[in-house]
């Protein structure tokens, strides 16, 4: 698994290549120290960078959280409500190794980067109904960084300069620039490693913006943030129960999870049962009958994927782990992508696939925005997060992720898990026989029902007992906030909000609320929407028809990156 969730870091690394420079270090800065002690720094970002409105204020910077570990962050305000008044929801990608800036340009955030490299809003952003705190981590992650140093990038490994010239025997000179100290030492290798620095992110923000701070928050992450939110939020409840002197309680409110990686025991047999059996309702039986005997196999026989992760489990031995999930990525989960040419995240569509836009990747390269931000390096990864994880195999570990999402529930915390039905990776089968494994009051007696949006369309079918719930979302890959915008917002709205997830009507207060319906979810989309032909790159998503759109629209500017101004959002109100 830990290859393909680090796929779309890799794509980010590649086209961060073509626009590497040297960056000069930002200047600019408030400095301030937060709760537990941590230092802060951090600037106002100029509206036109992301947010377009000039109303609503944006803050960069980063929580410097231990020697040689600067956690960076973006803070927007809530566009819809009074920011001093509106929760607080922290999102961070998965991979492990993706940065969060993932989720803030491509899925929800407030803004966009189209082809031609033009700032665009986002009508759908999460911060219509929340204050947003988006943070890169770990260490060696986006923005975040070590040591800042200049370098260049030779296949996979970034190699440190003397100084900040590129010499002539590098062949592809955009590689150089300015990067984080290249050490497997200083990045977090598991995840309950990575928790104390996230954790201590937060003390520094919340310490540095009392007018944001809350005594409680939420937390939104997806892919390999199955691992992520539920060992985080729970390190989090555990170091409020130590009242350390100095750090503020921040009590996990609601956690969301969308396509998850949890347990890699369900999770790499999930991959038979959407490929093979039962399918998955697009009608798409991707393998021969060959190819399909052989995943039999590499997942079921002696010794195999099956045997080894259940080795680790019983073994807690990095090497063992790491070896399960070599095996496992390679021999059971590699074999879509080597057989088929289609992308894992949305098996409707070919590969290279063009959706999510990742031209924020290039822009996020520029001068002018990472001045404006306040960055020390380029927008990049040097690997170094995945590496660490991959040694100690911690993609192979199920690290208690059912246990805490039992303790998050038993501590009244709402817990929403979310996926996309077109995504292989992480896919909705596995992702709903998790919530079936988290024995929830009352989930087993629940059943699907429509989830009920403002459009009046049915994107999918909810299951929710109490705090508690599982939601499929139709004709969406990986990544639903990007697929099902509308859909996306209002079920966050509603889960932060502690309402029912099919209607937003009815307040959830305990175990008592359950959903009527069916006991599975069964509608079939079929093939209608399936992709035989390559996308163009510069092609537009249709969000209403679920399938590619027209080309993006040619600039009529001279400067392309400055000129879709702001618009009116057509936000609900959230109460």
């Amino acid at each position: 698994m830990i290859w393909l969730c680090s796929l779309l870091l890799l794509r980010a690394i590649v086209h961060n290549d073509v626009s590497a420079q040297f960056v000069s270090p930002p200047d600019g800065f408030t400095e301030t120290t937060g709760y537990a002690g941590v230092p802060v720094r951090y600037k106002e970002v100029p509206a036109g960078i992301c947010e377009l409105d000039p109303e609503v204020k944006s803050f960069s910077g980063y929580a410097d959280v231990g020697e040689d570990q600067h956690i960076f962050w973006w803070f927007f305000e809530a566009r819809n409500e009074e920011p001093s008044e509106a929760p607080l929801t922290v999102w961070i990608n998965g991979g492990p190794g993706s940065s969060s800036m993932i989720g803030l340009f491509q899925e929800l955030g407030p803004c966009g980067i189209d082809y031609y490299g033009r700032v665009y809003n986002n009508p759908y952003s999460w911060t219509n109904a929340s204050n947003m705190l988006f943070i890169d981590q770990p260490s060696q992650v986006g923005f975040s960084y070590t040591k800042p140093v200049p370098g260049y990038r030779l296949n996979d490994d970034i190699i440190e300069l003397p100084d900040s010239h590129c010499p002539d025997f590098v062949s592809e000179r955009s590689s150089c620039g300015t990067y984080s100290y290249p050490n497997l030492t200083l990045t977090a290798n598991s995840t309950l490693n990575a928790a104390p620095n996230f954790w201590k992110t937060l003390q520094g923000f919340m310490g540095a913006f009392p007018q944001y701070s809350r005594n409680g928050f939420n937390l939104a992450t997806e892919s390999y943030g199955g691992h992520y939110g539920p060992v985080f939020s729970a390190y989090i409840e555990r170091q409020n129960a130590l009242d350390i002197p100095g750090t503020k309680q921040i009590k996990l409110e609601t956690l969301l999870v969308g396509n998850g990686w949890f347990d890699p025991i369900v999770h790499y047999q999930a991959f038979y049962n959407f490929t093979v059996s039962p399918g998955n309702t697009y009608d798409y039986r991707p393998f021969t009958p060959a190819q399909e005997a052989l995943l039999y196999t590499n997942l079921y026989g002696p010794g195999h994927c099956l045997d080894q992760l259940k080795d680790c489990k019983l073994s807690g031995l990095d090497a063992i782990c790491s070896q399960a999930d070599s095996f496992c990525a390679n021999q059971v989960e590699d074999l879509y992508t080597n057989f088929l040419g289609r992308d894992p995240y949305d098996v409707r569509e070919l590969t290279p696939d063009p959706f999510p836009y990742s031209f924020y990747i290039d822009y996020l390269n520029t001068a002018e925005v990472q001045a404006a931000i306040g960055a020390y390096t380029n927008f990049s990864s040097n690997d170094a997060a995945w590496a660490a994880f991959q040694n100690t195999g911690d993609d192979a570990r199920d690290v208690d992720t059912v246990e805490d999402i039992r303790y998050l529930l038993s501590h009244n915390a709402t817990v929403a898990i979310y996926a996309g039905d077109a995504d292989f990776n992480c896919n909705w089968l596995g992702g709903e026989a998790v919530a079936e494994e988290i024995l929830a009051a009352g989930f087993e007696s629940a059943g699907y029902t429509d989830l009920l949006t403002s459009d009046g369309l049915v994107h999918g079918q909810v299951k929710q007992a109490g705090r508690f719930s599982f939601t499929r979302i139709y004709e969406s890959g990986h990544m639903v906030p990007f697929y099902k915008p509308l859909a996306a917002l209002e079920l966050f709205g509603r889960a932060i909000r502690g309402l029912d997830l099919e209607t937003g009507k009815e307040e959830v207060m305990g175990d008592g609320y359950l959903t009527k319906g069916s006991e599975r979810s069964t509608y079939r989309e079929g093939n209608a929407t399936m992709q035989w032909k390559v996308v163009p790159e510069n092609a537009t998503y249709d969000a209403d028809k679920n399938r590619p759109g027209e080309a993006w629209e040619k600039p009529k500017f001279d400067r392309p990156t400055q000129e879709i101004l702001y618009r009116p959002y057509p936000y609900q109100k959230w109460g």
